[in-house]
């Protein structure tokens, strides 16, 4: 054990009454931090990160074990811990009633600081984070990565010596997760600040100087990212079928034994072999495929050691009504579409189309007119100008109609905490027009489907985040629509729960169903078969994720990703901008 350790756990335990029952959230976890470093706190939903995070920071008391935190007993003197770290809960903790400047003199009230000190931390804060033209604006109107950036300000009014960060760069685009990191390193870099900071993202375990795996409340390890990918060297390869569906293909690679996992990657799929597997005769000469190795990577093998294996992929069943067309109808057509708000653009001149059983992805920063766009679409915005048709059905017009012909799966899922997953599927069944046998018949296809049965009468509040993402999913294909409209479905759910979501997406895909999706998580752009990239309202590209790539290709950057070009993208539009102005 590290005496100089900023926070040490010694064989803590929670757990809460759930009923008659008792549920252990954390198991015997055993760890100490090095001062001055980033860990990462990775683990599925439900492993037990976030009630880590709370006692922590003092906000729980262990069932049992000790946890020093800075050198203070947490479990003796939890108000001490409070005010000694930085906490910043999930979804920011702001007050959204509030300004920018407002926030800040709260939380230097809560903490304590002292009225002198106060200008000049909070000028070196809003510098820090690009908020200082933005003080008097209510925090309920800031963009999701301006709300992180002040959430993270108002974690670090006191620069304290250890900083939580539970899951801050759930729902934000790739700029302000890369502002976030600068601001994190800079910290540790310059005050010797220690952060512990959970993610859903696994790209970001790997900017870690170390990681701490937890699942079902039992720590599996703790070291460098490179402690855990290291062991899957010669097991992970770039896979090609050439003239083969990469949908199908994936889809058959999963299914094949001695591969873990195939996940979507650019013009590739990355596969993840058995140990005891001979991947060359595997691959190459049984399945007829091109491969060459790749450099694993901590997802790789967070999802080798905890991807269930042999389990079928997820089934839909009787899902679709038969849908009549051919794969060049133009299913969505977008022209010249605008919305305003008062004097404020949110949406200009956006044109594009998309085709029957296409993927379509919509990125975009944050507040670059995403999810306006969606509800326009949708037809629940009215567009102020331009032509918008869904289903050859005209939004001016024949609203009402085209919703009966679309799926909605909005951010935050949209579902009703209190009522139980069955009566949510009972509830947007009736939305959706189904009545008596119908009706049931759906919400059993639903639970079956979605692997809901055990939670059938539990509230929908109550649920972990990879089923609400599933409860979710199935309310919106109640009615079998032939267009699924998907806003950011898998924003902070972990990778495996991400997977299982693509694989349902991708057979509705190849089932005929109109897929459009948004997405801050660039890594499934690759499932897109087309997408455009928007800011400030506009489209900015429009293209394949390979063409996307290639225009952020360079000698520097041979082998672009797509978080690479999107920054690509948007940073250009960002500096055309500023020469405009000058």
């Amino acid at each position: 054990m590290n005496d100089d350790s900023p926070l040490r756990f010694s064989q803590v335990s929670l757990e809460f009454a759930r009923g008659r029952d008792r549920l252990r959230a954390l198991d015997a976890v055993d760890f100490s931090l090095a001062p001055g470093r980033v860990c990462g706190l990775i683990g599925p939903d439900g492993a037990g990160k976030t009630s880590l995070m709370r006692l922590a920071c003092g906000l729980l008391r262990p069932t049992s074990g000790s946890i020093h935190v800075l050198g203070i007993d947490a479990r003796a003197r939890p108000q001490a811990v409070q005010s000694a770290v930085g906490y910043m809960p999930q979804r920011f903790g702001l007050y959204e009633d509030l300004s920018v400047q407002e926030n800040l003199d709260l939380y230097a009230d809560l903490q304590g600081l002292e009225p002198e000190v106060r200008p000049e931390r909070y000028d070196a804060l809003m510098e820090m984070t690009g908020l200082a033209p933005f003080t008097g604006r209510l925090a309920g109107k800031l963009s999701g990565g301006m709300k992180q950036k002040l959430g993270l300000a108002c974690a670090l009014l006191r620069a304290p010596r250890l900083l939580l960060l539970d899951e801050p760069t759930v729902g934000v685009d790739p700029l302000s997760r890369r502002e976030l990191w600068h601001i994190v390193y800079g910290q540790v870099r310059d005050l010797g600040m220690t952060v512990l900071l959970s993610t859903a993202y696994l790209d970001e375990a790997d900017r870690c100087d170390e990681v701490l795996l937890l699942h079902q409340g039992r720590l599996l390890g703790q070291g460098p990212p490179a402690d855990f990918s290291e062991p899957l060297r010669g097991r992970v390869f770039q896979v090609r079928g050439e003239g083969r569906s990469q949908r199908r293909l994936q889809q058959e690679l999963e299914q094949t034994p001695g591969v873990i996992d195939a996940l979507a990657e650019g013009e590739t799929l990355r596969v993840v072999t058995e140990a005891s597997t001979d991947a060359e005769t595997l691959l190459r000469t049984q399945l007829g495929l091109s491969l060459q190795p790749a450099q694993p990577r901590f997802e790789d093998a967070f999802v080798a050691r905890l991807k269930p294996r042999g389990q079928p992929a997820p089934a839909l069943g009787d899902l679709l009504a038969p849908l009549s067309g051919h794969s060049d109808d133009e299913v969505i057509r977008v022209r010249q579409l605008t919305r305003r708000f008062g004097d404020f653009i949110a949406v200009n001149g956006v044109s594009f189309s998309v085709r029957r059983g296409e993927v379509f992805g919509l990125l975009g920063a944050n507040g670059a007119g995403k999810t306006t766009t969606f509800r326009m679409l949708c037809g629940l915005l009215p567009a102020s100008d331009g032509e918008l048709s869904v289903a050859g059905l005209d939004l001016r017009v024949a609203r009402a109609e085209a919703r009966r012909r679309i799926g909605y799966m909005a951010q935050k899922f949209s579902l009703y905490g209190d009522l139980s997953v069955q009566q949510n599927l009972r509830f947007f069944a009736s939305a959706y027009g189904l009545r008596g046998r119908r009706q049931s018949e759906r919400v059993d296809w639903a639970i079956d489907a979605f692997e809901l049965e055990a939670y059938r009468p539990v509230n929908a509040g109550l649920l972990p985040l990879g089923f609400k993402q599933r409860l979710s999913f199935a309310a919106a294909l109640m009615h079998q629509p032939e267009i699924l409209f998907l806003d950011e479905p898998t924003s902070g759910v972990d990778p495996l729960a991400r997977r299982e979501f693509w694989a349902r997406t991708n057979a509705l895909a190849e089932a005929g169903v109109t897929v459009l999706v948004t997405t801050h998580f660039m890594e499934e752009a690759n499932y897109c078969d087309r997408l455009v990239i928007m800011a400030e309202g506009q489209v900015l590209a429009e293209g394949t994720p390979a063409e996307m790539k290639a225009r952020a290709r360079s000698e520097a950057l041979p082998d672009p990703t797509m978080e690479d070009a999107f920054i690509h993208l948007v940073e250009a539009h960002e500096r055309a901008a500023r020469e405009a102005v000058a």
